[in-house]
């Protein structure tokens, strides 16, 4: 028999917040939130802990979050900043182990079953060694399983935030360490929410509680072949995670599914030569991320919100894919002109998914894509030294606007 597996779960706290505060020491236990200012209808993006005890968090209008803690510091995301910080947080976790999967900018899976170390142990080492390294406070759970390693991390982050901040913490951060021994699996999951679950939605909820399952413990006391009667495969997987089972492995490698960028307006927009430079904004920066993965999008998708916040998506799939910029551009505005008629218009975001590998073989006929291959590397290389405006279209420039007025969103 096989022994119990170690995994840990790995949640860098406040993330974008801590490397911010690394840029600017003034920021250190102050309250602060990055995202984009009240007067152009930003959000809160991340925000410090000090700022959470006033009631802001993520993804809350910036303009409420001033409201509930007037003395909020705005800073302005740095988004490359924080890819390229939590490339050495990945990297610096192959130093334990070889089986890491990111699943996110700040967190991470790692099987840790071949190490001696106990699991906490191992878990307290992979947290002190972060922070004496790369200066990043990090939370982990610890558990036989990737489900139950998630839950035990999310449990305890809460209860560290509702204690008092102690001086016994290099940082105001909760840097908790959580453990569930083998075979208490069910019993940690037993009193929570089964709103913690995996799986388990608003509507799922919903069902459930008319059921009168309100926690994890009663969906694990609920006979599994009725579960599956009124859920389907759902009800199975269900049944199986209630009582903390989770045979998934780690996953080192996970496909990029998907590259999107969007952006709210200050003020509704109804002129067409705006919308139009937005766009050319948002797909130099979706083309640039997308030739990072090496790979090319075969279906661009253009994202369309109202004043009255009527949401609409178009998309259209390409002939071949593609990694350049105006090929991308000129699938947006194609989409933009069958799906806008003037409205106003709140947000505009481009998206490219169906992303694949380049093709290996050429293409009987000549599709134009590999033409402008060395011109975009070599814009690629400029604002990649430079910075993203060393190189702009004419169009970019709003009547009167000398080069070097704006910046990108």
């Amino acid at each position: 028999m096989h022994p119990p597996r170690k995994i840990l779960h790995l949640d860098l706290d406040a993330f974008f917040c801590a490397v911010e505060a690394q840029r600017d020491p003034s920021l250190h236990g102050q309250p602060f939130a990055v995202g984009g200012r009240p007067e152009a209808r930003g959000v809160v993006a991340s925000c410090s802990y000090a700022a959470r005890r006033y009631g802001v968090h993520s993804a809350m209008p910036m303009a409420q979050a001033l409201r509930l803690c007037p003395e909020l510091r705005i800073v302005s995301s740095h988004h490359r900043l924080y890819e390229a910080h939590s490339r050495q947080v990945m990297a610096h976790l192959h130093n334990f182990s070889p089986l890491v999967e990111a699943i996110s900018i700040d967190e991470a899976f790692l099987d840790v079953s071949d190490l001696r170390a106990s699991v906490e142990a191992l878990a307290r080492e992979v947290q002190s060694s972060l922070w004496e390294a790369l200066a990043l406070p990090s939370s982990l759970g610890a558990a036989t399983n990737k489900l139950v390693a998630k839950i035990a991390n999310d449990v305890g982050k809460r209860a560290a935030l509702e204690q008092t901040p102690t001086t016994a913490k290099p940082v105001d951060a909760p840097m908790a360490i959580t453990v569930v021994p083998p075979s208490s699996e069910a019993a940690f999951l037993a009193p929570l929410p089964v709103r913690a679950l995996w799986g388990v939605g608003p509507k799922t909820a919903e069902k459930l509680s008319a059921l009168g399952i309100q926690t994890i413990g009663d969906l694990a006391r609920w006979p599994e072949d009725d579960l599956a009667r009124r859920f389907g495969k759902i009800g199975q997987s269900l049944a199986l995670r209630a009582r903390g089972i989770d045979n998934r492995p780690v996953v080192t490698e996970t496909e990029t599914q998907s590259i999107s960028r969007e952006v709210t307006f200050a003020q509704d927009v109804s002129a067409v030569d705006e919308l139009q430079r937005t766009l050319l904004r948002l797909t130099r920066d979706v083309g640039w991320r997308l030739r990072r993965t090496g790979l090319c999008a075969g279906t661009i998708k253009l994202k369309l919100r109202w004043s009255d916040f009527t949401t609409l998506s178009r998309q259209v799939t390409l002939e071949s894919p593609t990694t350049q910029d105006q090929v991308i551009l000129q699938a947006a505005e194609d989409l933009l002109a069958q799906a806008w008629h003037g409205q106003p218009v709140r947000l505009i975001g481009v998206g490219l998914s169906n992303l694949q590998s380049p093709a290996t073989q050429l293409s009987l006929w000549d599709t134009g894509e590999d033409k402008g291959q060395d011109l975009q590397q070599a814009l690629d290389a400029l604002r990649e030294r430079y910075g993203s405006d060393v190189v702009r279209r004419a169009s970019e420039l709003d009547e009167g606007e000398t080069e070097g007025d704006k910046g990108t969103r």
